[in-house]
């Protein structure tokens, strides 16, 4: 099979297009045939042999990507037949491997893809929207709601303004550029800013009239998050899922005392409660697409342009969750 290799941690010409040997399902496994791989900015930083959240960096060389749609197409010991031939998304955890052909991963991690959607949508719900769902749950929205999302053209951002408008809220999105503003403006936004103007907090000030927000959705930090937490008023929330202004390579998210509230990791997942709360998550986000209330915006590359998929999601030159195709 084709995949992308890291051989040495560095820029993201460093990625490599190589033939390798097929990966063989253990006891337990299925080998699924990629027809859509997710691209993280978790990724570039791995890349560059920072670990983040993981136990430890990459072993290298490695097939960076962990989040796989595609066909099954051979089970290893002890999984049902009835698996294989079947359409099916899957997170691969901390195991790497889906900038591939074809990628490896256990029976009990996999979803069948609902056929209203497809691959590349999919691969956008396993991570970003279960994300998108796991920050929804510490947030109530309705009629009375003002939401703020910096970063609304992003892959988090564009499901949250969809959610947030089929919750009744009036949403107002921010985005880097004219472009990306009217991409916002289409996906349901009732105000859509360039937050690179600077006369953005005035622009939203006059179309709330007097009303406050209620709540930031941040996952941008940095002087954009900060004004917009200005935006708050009395009882408002910032909720913190990610600082990518703030890069992830040393930055910090903004925390303003009584305000903010970090969502992420465990907390997250004890919010979401059961016996498996990434599976809950993961569920919950196929469901939403699967009833066509959240539509994940995708942009996709060859699966031999991961380098340039990279430089793009670095420079911010991406909308939606950036997906690779075989």
């Amino acid at each position: 099979m084709h995949a992308i290799r890291l051989h040495a941690f560095g820029p993201a010409e460093n990625l490599t297009y190589e033939r390798v040997t097929d990966p063989e399902p253990g006891p337990g496994q299925v080998r699924i045939s990629v027809a859509a791989a997710g691209v993280h900015l978790l990724d570039t930083a791995l890349r560059e042999g920072i670990q983040g959240p993981l136990p430890e960096p990459p072993v290298l060389p490695t097939v960076p990507g962990r989040e796989v749609a595609g066909i099954v197409e051979s089970v290893g010991e002890g999984v049902a037949e009835v698996w294989r031939g079947k359409r099916v998304v899957a997170h691969l955890g901390f195991h790497p491997g889906g900038y591939a052909e074809l990628a490896v991963t256990d029976v009990d991690r996999l979803h069948e893809v609902p056929e209203n959607l497809d691959f590349a949508q999919a691969v956008a719900m396993i991570g970003t929207g279960r994300t998108t769902m796991g920050i929804l749950q510490f947030t109530e929205l309705g009629q009375d709601s003002v939401a703020v999302i910096p970063a609304a053209a992003g892959g988090i951002g564009t499901l949250l303004v969809q959610y947030a408008r089929h919750a009744g809220a009036t949403v107002i999105g921010l985005a880097g550029g004219p472009e990306k503003a009217a991409r916002v403006e289409r996906n349901g936004a009732d105000l859509a800013v360039d937050y690179k103007d600077p006369s953005w907090p005035d622009r939203v000030k006059r179309f709330l009239g007097g009303r406050s927000a209620t709540v930031v959705f941040d996952g941008v930090g940095g002087e954009v998050a900060r004004t917009a937490v200005g935006l708050l008023g009395p009882g408002g929330r910032h909720l913190v899922f990610g600082w990518s202004g703030e890069g992830l390579r040393g930055g910090a998210p903004l925390l303003v005392e009584g305000v903010s509230e970090q969502v992420l990791g465990p907390v997250m997942m004890g919010k979401a409660g059961g016996a498996n709360p990434v599976r809950t998550l993961e569920l919950r986000a196929l469901g939403e697409a699967a009833a066509g209330r959240l539509v994940p915006a995708v942009q996709r590359f060859p699966l031999r342009e991961a380098a340039a998929a990279h430089r793009a999601l670095e420079t911010r030159g991406t909308i939606g969750k950036v997906v690779l195709e075989p």
